[in-house]
Order: C-alpha cells, then sequence, then structure tokens
C-alpha cells in the first residue's frame, strides 16, 4: 500500500482499493462491504452538513462494539468533526456528565444505552442518533428532524446516476487538529478528556503499517476490545480498516466460548488481547494436560519433549483459529508462569505497552524479537527518558515525548500542566527502566490502574471514593486477586467504639456497604468482597497509603 501523510488519506485510499471486499461484520450479524461503508459515511456527512455542524464540533458515540458504531466514527472524523467516544457500561450520569463536558453536539446511541438516559440533563445535545440505523431517537432540531427525513431523497439527489469509488470524499485535516476525545474514566471527579490529534492516529497507524506487516487485504480480524478505547479503536479496528482487512466485531461481552467460535470462524493472524483472556485459555485448556503423570514424565525425556511441545504448540494454534501469526497482549503484565510456558512452545506472542495519552503505542517488538519481561522497543517518532540516576537498573517514572503523544486534556489545563514537563516531555504515570536498545520493562504503575476482563481501565481511587464515603468507613484500598477485585477496609475505629458495636456487628454493615457498593458501579468493576483490617494502613510522609505492601 502507498504511505499516506494523514489518517483520512488512508481511509480514503483503503475505501477505493478494496471497494468490492468485505470490511465489517457483526458476529452472527450484519456485513457491510467498503462500498457500504462509503455510502454509510457519505450519507452521514450530509446530514452532518444539512445540520450544521462544522469541523472540529463533537460528535458523542455511547454503545456497544458493532460495524454501525465503527462506521459513525469513522463518518465522524473524515467529515472532520470531534468523536468522543464513551464506554456504554458506564453508569448514566457518568455518560451524562461526559456528553455534557466534552459539549456534544450529536450523540449516537444504541437502544439499551438510551433507555436509561435522561435528555433533559443534557440540555446543549441537539439530537441522539440509533447507532443501528441511524434513525432519530431525540431531537430538538428542526433541521435534524429534516435532513434525517430526507436523507436518502438528498443523498440521491447528490449521486443522480449512482454513487461509485470516485465520489468518496473525506475532510483534509492538519496534524494538530483533534481527532477525539478520550476520556480516561467515566467518573465526574477523576475523569480527563484526552485530545488526540489526527496527527496522533496516523502516527500509529504509521507504525502498525510498517510493523505489523503480515496482514494483507482480505484477512480476517476479532475485534474483543472496547471501540470506547484507544487499543480496541487503533489496533483492532482502523489499523486492519485502512489495510482492507475484514473485522469482525463481537457485539456482546466476550465469553471464552465465543471467543473461541469466533476464532474458529474468522482464522485471524493477529490477536489484539489483555492478559486475562490467554492466561484464561492457556490455564483451562493447556495446564491441566501437563499435570498428568504421563505427560509430565515424556517433558523430561530428551527428543521426546521438543516434539512433544512442538504438539502443544499446534493444539493452542488451532484454539486460536489454527492461522495466527502474532497474539498481542497490552494492558498489563503477563502472568510469569504462562510467560514461560508460551516461551518455551515457542509460541508467538508479544507484549505491548501504551496509553490513551499516546493514541495508545509506546513499545512494541515482534514476538522473534521480544525479550523477557519486556514490553517492547519504544515505537518510531517517539522518545523515551527515565527519571533515574542510572536507567537501566535503577526504576524511574517513565516519561515520553513525541508524535504520538496527546495535544492535552480538553478544559483541564491543571491536569495538562501536571502531565507535561519541560520541552514537551509527558509523564506516563508508570515506574520501569530502560535498556540500551529501547527495551522497556515496567516495574509498577504509579497510576494504580487496574485493567477489566474485556481490557476497561478500572480507576481503584474512584471506587475508594465512593466506599469511603459509607458507614463505619475509615479507609480502604482496592486491589486486583486471580482477575477479581477485594476491597481492604479499616473500619472508623472512633465510631465503632462510641456505638460499642461487635465484631459481627461491623462484618455485617460491611457486607451492606458492599451490596451498595456494586449498585453503584458498573459490572466490569464489582468488587467481589471486602476483607476487614484490624490495623490502619501504613502511609507515607504524604500520608498516602503505601499500597504496593498490600498487593497479592
Amino acid at each position: 500500500m502507498h504511505h499516506q501523510d494523514s489518517l483520512n488519506a488512508y481511509i480514503l485510499q483503503s475505501l477505493r482499493d478494496n471497494w468490492e471486499l468485505l470490511a465489517l461484520t457483526d458476529y452472527n450479524g450484519a456485513s457491510f462491504q467498503y462500498k457500504d461503508v462509503a455510502r454509510k459515511i457519505t450519507k452521514l456527512h450530509i446530514l452532518f452538513r444539512n445540520v450544521g455542524v462544522k469541523p472540529g464540533d463533537k460528535i458523542a458515540l455511547c454503545g456497544r462494539n458493532s460495524a454501525q458504531w465503527a462506521m459513525a466514527f469513522i463518518g465522524t472524523i473524515t467529515y472532520g468533526a470531534i468523536a468522543v467516544p464513551v464506554l456504554h457500561e458506564f453508569k448514566p450520569d457518568n455518560i451524562h456528565h461526559l456528553v455534557n463536558h466534552s459539549e456534544a453536539r450529536l450523540l449516537f446511541a444504541d437502544a439499551g444505552t438510551w433507555e436509561n438516559l435522561d435528555a433533559s440533563v443534557m440540555p446543549a445535545l441537539e439530537g441522539v442518533l440509533l447507532i443501528s440505523d441511524f434513525s432519530l431517537l431525540m431531537s430538538r432540531s428542526e433541521p435534524l428532524n429534516e435532513a434525517r427525513a430526507n436523507l436518502n431523497l438528498f443523498f440521491g439527489e447528490a449521486y443522480p446516476e449512482r454513487f461509485t469509488v470516485d465520489d468518496v470524499e473525506v475532510c483534509v485535516t492538519k496534524p494538530d487538529d483533534v481527532a477525539l476525545i478520550n476520556y480516561t474514566s467515566g467518573s465526574t471527579g477523576f475523569s480527563k478528556g484526552v485530545m488526540v490529534t489526527f496527527g496522533n492516529l496516523w502516527s500509529n497507524i504509521e507504525y502498525t503499517i510498517d510493523h505489523l506487516d503480515f496482514l494483507s487485504p482480505g484477512d480476517g480480524i476479532v475485534s474483543m476490545l472496547p471501540l470506547a478505547h484507544m487499543y480496541g479503536l487503533v489496533v483492532e479496528m482502523l489499523h486492519p480498516f485502512v489495510k482492507g482487512c475484514h473485522v469482525t466485531f463481537l457485539t456482546r461481552i466476550p465469553s471464552p466460548r465465543i471467543i473461541m467460535e469466533a476464532f474458529a470462524t474468522v482464522h485471524p493472524k493477529l490477536i489484539v488481547a489483555v492478559p486475562l483472556i490467554l492466561e484464561k485459555i492457556i490455564r483451562t485448556k493447556v495446564f491441566p494436560l501437563l499435570e498428568k503423570p504421563y505427560m509430565k514424565f515424556l517433558l523430561h525425556v530428551p527428543f521426546v519433549d521438543d516434539r512433544l511441545l512442538g504438539k502443544i504448540k499446534d493444539r493452542l494454534t488451532d484454539t486460536f483459529g489454527g492461522n495466527l501469526q502474532e497474539i498481542v497482549i497490552g494492558g498489563a503484565a503477563l502472568n510469569k508462569e504462562v510467560e514461560t510456558f508460551l516461551r518455551r512452545i515457542g509460541f508467538p506472542f508479544t507484549v505491548g505497552y501504551g496509553m490513551t495519552e499516546c493514541a495508545p503505542l509506546i513499545s512494541y517488538a515482534p514476538h522473534e524479537e521480544s525479550r523477557p519481561g519486556s514490553c517492547g522497543r519504544l515505537v518510531d517518532r517517539m522518545e523515551i527518558k527515565v527519571d533515574s540516576p542510572d536507567p537501566e537498573n535503577v526504576p524511574g517514572i517513565i516519561w515520553v515525548r513525541g508524535a504520538n503523544v496527546m495535544k492535552g486534556y480538553f478544559k483541564n489545563s491543571e491536569a495538562t500542566a501536571e502531565a507535561f514537563g519541560e520541552d514537551g516531555w509527558m509523564s506516563t504515570g508508570d515506574i520501569g527502566c530502560v535498556d540500551s536498545d529501547n527495551f522497556i520493562y515496567l516495574r509498577g504503575r504509579d497510576k494504580n490502574m487496574i485493567l477489566g476482563p474485556s481490557g476497561q481501565n478500572i480507576y481503584p481511587e474512584e471506587i475508594e471514593q465512593k466506599l469511603n464515603n459509607m458507614p463505619y468507613v475509615g479507609e480502604s484500598i482496592i486491589l486486583e486477586d486471580s482477575g477479581k477485585l477485594f476491597a481492604l477496609v479499616y473500619p472508623d475505629m472512633d465510631n465503632v467504639m462510641n456505638r460499642n458495636l461487635t465484631t459481627a456487628d461491623v462484618e455485617r454493615i460491611m457486607a451492606e456497604n458492599l451490596v451498595q457498593l456494586n449498585k453503584e458501579l458498573p459490572a466490569y468493576s464489582q468488587v467481589a468482597r471486602i476483607e476487614i483490617k484490624s490495623e490502619e494502613f501504613e502511609k507515607t510522609p504524604k500520608r498516602s497509603i503505601k499500597r504496593y505492601l498490600y498487593q497479592h
């Protein structure tokens, strides 16, 4: 493929070059060719124009992953408007806040999301369109009513003969123009809208074109991660789309069974996954097999073990659809036992590193170049430094700058100033080392972020804030154990003693708190249990809890 100097130019090239190929499919649902996508986004452009949407106006999207969601997004950015993806699993009040904060003029929502929202608390919103067919759910605008009612007529008038490959148009953008605002969290108190530019997206796409070069037009890929997050959006949707691939969306929360079925149908060459999915498959499909006495014996017999390991690798490859060339693990470190085993059998996996503020890529290395314990080599057009006297051996805060780094946080100059140092360097908030070849080794997460089961970002501080406001809770920390969240709670002992409460009373109250807490949280960040501590948490001089002391 020819290199282009902007994301929209890549999208245009792909639409024209792959006109007759399948582009987007909902698993067990509808499919769309690239020419169908071109028609859909052109109709959206006509709609936006008639409503008076200008380049730079914000359009929010909130719904499950789907082909229509992808087309609404592509339609928005190719018009030059700013997309605001919002995770549909957020609570209604969080969605209201993000729509308002982003100053969105229009909202694309799925039916399930919309029925729980209240238009009256989003007064600036001009209209809401149903993601599945772009029909109107709510309108405060006569031009919107008219444009939607006459959309097919307007399209027919614009293209009276037929709509051809030469009719597709996209907005010309500058690298510094904002393409989307991606909120790092859904809570009013903690949400920060990352301003991702067209230049940021182009740099990420350019990297995937150059370094994930085994994907070709027509190849299938399964989209599992949320499109409202950068990894899912860029690596699983935009990247394969500009290459002419066929993207299949798992439109429901993917269970291991559904994932396996989809892999068997699509036969993907590339899979992007969070560690939890890969670890779950290996622990259920492979490790029990290796525990059998006969297998243990064979693994210690010279020559036999190589053949055996080869068979295990083939079996695992078949589990992922039989056509796999690479699995990229992102978002968190891989379990050491699993990583060691995968390296032993020569399985093609690699660990990448990124963050929303880098749209998202910071590091990657192809599996044949990957190094144990590393999350890859710094990507092109980026620089890195570690706040440490010996960056190779002594961990410190990792700083980056370059083409992938965000413009700043939307309407939050204080957070922007806090994130950036001198000369455009941005703190990642992560602690690690960097070797002489720019391979990154993470040692901990300064930000304490936890990765949810389907790639959702979970911020413990947000849950802790809610929990700390509940009866008889003095302080708390949220931690992860075996893929589940749990809370350590030190009770408000003064209050407990004043009320002469027994241990049983406190346990009962905490059980009630747990029920109430989970009512306020999305499904992916539910807390499994509360453990009561008898002693206050150890603190730093600044009175922050030494969280690392309580990690399992």
